[in-house]
């Protein structure tokens, strides 16, 4: 396969299965310039699966780090009225998102005051459209654009094509049929959710080596994996590449200390955080260690509203994951929280818990749904770190050990 063959590939998944763009539907695509090569073949895929118009928004880094060394403090993560009136509209028009991800300068924030690192994300933009995303009215899709800055970050050195062979395995590129290939791989997590499903747990336990953690469920949390459905019934891949099962937790039952077992990438800063641990006593983080600064960005985002302390979302991965078995930290959200369990504090996903469709943000957070303008997932799987289920009686059922999935799975 050719890398235009294989480009052409990429971007055909990317739009059909991904994001499953509609004929007549508008897409928006986000993404950093670095990724150009990458947006075009998304743009002329969506096209030829019948996009009306494709908007795009690019971004740059290194404009942002001007802001933040040079621009007014206030005007740090204010975007600009007309974006945010546009995107407002979004809840109508229904557009197709994708967004492309892979950072192409990860140490570009190097040596800036962590606090306005942290104040130069958009966050009003994305409370704009995070809410279009748990309330189901829009199909979606996040995948990665290797590029040179990525390439050096994951493998020490800018060798975009192997990244891109790294990719292509994770993405399964290299299967004969790309599609069936998604298809069979969504059947597989979906006998796994359903298995957790059938038990009913009502907490899921995590013990390793600096993590003795407790995650309580609710009565009406679902597991979900792979395949979403938007309320217009368009079904999706919101994350490409997966490997998880997941759901959303009571944000007021997590009790214990957890220790991050991947480098995290902070969604919109881009600061690198390594030795994550972090204590919940009744739901809320109340303690933040980490090490350099990287305790102070994540006290940012714990910060930006009441409840960013609290968890939103809770998911499963064993050692089985196409992720896992590259044998890379991929330095990407998007890939390490699928080669390892993880959890995200912020805002939950409704789509998880039965009954709260349409409830507004009181009605969720009474409900136990935790409502947040940050989500950020931290991986705390692995080898080490053995999961249970445990059940209203206190008796805990093993689910993952020795990095492999133990509970019977259900199809």
């Amino acid at each position: 396969m050719t890398q235009d063959e294989r480009l052409e590939k990429y971007a055909d998944l990317v739009v059909r299965v991904g994001a499953n763009v509609q004929h007549g539907q508008d897409v928006v695509l986000t993404y950093q310039i670095e990724h150009a090569l990458v947006a075009r073949a998304v743009a002329r895929a969506a096209y030829q699966a019948g996009a009306r118009r494709v908007h795009i928004l690019p971004a740059d880094l290194h404009i942002r780090k001007a802001a933040i060394e040079f621009g007014p403090e206030e005007e740090l993560g204010v975007t600009p009225g007309y974006l945010l009136e546009w995107a407002k509209t979004w809840r109508d028009t229904k557009p197709a998102i994708i967004q492309l991800t892979g950072n192409p300068d990860p140490g570009l924030f190097a040596g800036l005051d962590p606090k306005l690192v942290g104040k130069a994300e958009p966050k009003d933009l994305r409370e704009v459209y995070l809410p279009l995303v748990t309330e189901r009215l829009v199909n979606w899709v996040i995948v990665p654009a290797p590029n040179e800055g990525w390439a050096r970050t994951v493998l020490g050195e800018p060798d975009v094509e192997r990244l891109w062979q790294a990719v292509a395995t994770a993405m399964r590129l290299n299967e004969d049929d790309p599609v069936r290939a998604w298809q069979d791989h969504a059947a597989a997590l979906r006998a796994r959710a359903n298995a957790l499903n059938a038990h009913g747990f009502d907490a899921i336990r995590f013990r390793g080596p600096g993590t003795d953690l407790v995650v309580g469920l609710l009565a009406a949390s679902r597991w979900m994996c792979a395949t979403f459905e938007t309320t217009s019934g368009i079904e999706h891949l919101p994350n490409i590449p997966t490997e998880e099962v997941f759901t959303t937790p009571d944000w007021r039952r997590t009790s214990g200390v957890v220790r991050s077992t991947y480098p995290l990438i902070v969604p919109g800063v881009f600061a690198r955080v390594d030795g994550l641990e972090v204590r919940f006593e009744d739901g809320k983080i109340v303690d933040v260690r980490a090490e350099g600064d990287g305790a102070e960005v994540i006290r940012g985002q714990l910060d930006s509203d009441p409840q960013a302390r609290y968890l939103g979302e809770i998911a499963l991965v064993d050692g089985s994951s196409r992720i896992r078995q590259t044998g890379l930290v991929f330095h990407d959200t998007l890939f390490d929280e699928n080669a390892s369990c993880h959890i995200a504090y912020g805002s939950g996903l409704p789509m998880a818990v039965e009954g709260v469709d349409g409830a507004g943000v009181e009605e969720l957070l009474a409900a136990g749904v935790n409502v947040s303008g940050t989500h950020t997932d931290f991986m705390i799987g692995g080898g080490e770190v053995e999961v249970d289920g445990i059940a209203a009686d206190g008796s805990e059922t093993p689910v993952i050990r020795d990095d492999a999935w133990v509970l019977e799975a259900s199809y």
